[in-house]
């Protein structure tokens, strides 16, 4: 297997996040560098079916490491759900004489490439691109820092009105499913509360703690909620129960949504994205398959995809506590 690989391909799909461009940059300069020619793959795995490839060298990625989002377009594949739009990619792939293929995105596009290279052998290797930090095998996906950069910049301006009007802003943030983006984002910006998925305050029990934090002498308060959080059916309705249960706090709410998608990333991103382009290039170069390339005890390795799909994240127990104390 090693050295056999002489055309690589990249695409991006799913939802777009900061360090998107970065990788797509490590990627074909990596091919460049070890003499592999790189295609680019425009709308993900819709244009993996329509064969939308363009060829790109060192240069036609020069200005894109500090720009969000991607340069490649991304977009959901319908077709690449059925086995006559995965067999017409394949074939695309064959004509392009490519041996291999890269993919920048999340659990879902992970899916994707698992089931196509299980259906034809197709060589594969993931790189985690997502702003919740969702994805098993990695302690950071692409975008997760900048976005806690953006979540923490926005806390910052909305504290500045909520203490100059003796408000209480709730701040819903991004995760569905994991509080990671407002677990860290609620400590750094010095939330009094943080609701996330994994934990379940409960309405009564959010009511006393602003309660509490009142009586000890805040006069305003930041409540972020993750949006995949189960106190209530939204965030709305958390407004209005806290409207009817406690006196003199004018309730806002602010949905920051997809501005936490953009941006140009963080430094931290397009280091991580550098590194994780590296090795996605050099592993399949090397003969491996079907693994995600992810950020472990500082090192880059590299995890099997359906493991990666199927793992779960955990929410850090030491922050829950961090958070606690300093909520006092």
């Amino acid at each position: 297997m090693p050295g056999t690989i002489k055309k690589l391909a990249v695409l991006t799909s799913g939802g777009d996040s900061p360090g998107m461009n970065a990788a797509i940059r490590s990627v074909v300069r990596s091919c460049a560098y070890h003499g592999v020619e790189c295609f680019g793959v425009y709308r993900g795995y819709e244009g993996l079916i329509e064969g939308d490839f363009e060829r790109l060298d060192a240069r036609s990625v020069k200005g894109i490491i500090n720009k969000g989002g991607t340069m490649l377009k991304s977009a959901r594949s319908q077709g690449f759900r059925t086995k006559e739009g995965r067999q017409q990619a394949y074939q695309n792939l064959l004509d392009a004489k490519i041996d291999g293929l890269v993919v920048i995105g999340g659990d879902g596009s992970f899916t994707g490439a698992l089931i196509f290279n299980q259906e034809f052998g197709f060589p594969v290797m993931g790189i985690p691109g997502t702003i919740d930090n969702d994805i098993f095998g990695t302690t950071h996906t692409l975008g997760f820092d900048t976005a806690l950069n953006t979540v923490v910049d926005a806390i910052d301006k909305i504290r500045d009105t909520a203490s100059s009007h003796n408000r209480l802003f709730f701040v819903e943030v991004m995760g569905r499913d994991v509080g990671h983006i407002a677990l860290n984002a609620g400590i750094a910006g010095g939330a009094e509360e943080i609701l996330i998925p994994e934990e379940d305050l409960g309405l009564d029990r959010l009511v006393e703690s602003l309660n509490k934090s009142r009586k000890s002498g805040k006069s305003s308060s930041i409540v972020i909620v993750a949006e995949g959080d189960k106190i209530g059916k939204n965030i709305f309705q958390l407004k209005d129960y806290v409207d009817e249960n406690m006196e003199g706090y004018d309730v806002r709410v602010s949905v920051l949504g997809h501005m936490q998608r953009g941006g140009s990333p963080s430094c931290f991103d397009r280091v991580l994205a550098s590194r994780m382009g590296v090795k996605a290039v050099e592993s399949l170069l090397n003969g491996e398959t079907n693994y995600m390339v992810g950020l472990l005890n500082s090192k880059m390795e590299l995890t099997p995809l359906e493991q990666a799909i199927k793992g779960k994240t955990k929410i850090n127990l030491e922050l829950l506590r961090v958070s606690d104390i300093m909520s006092t």
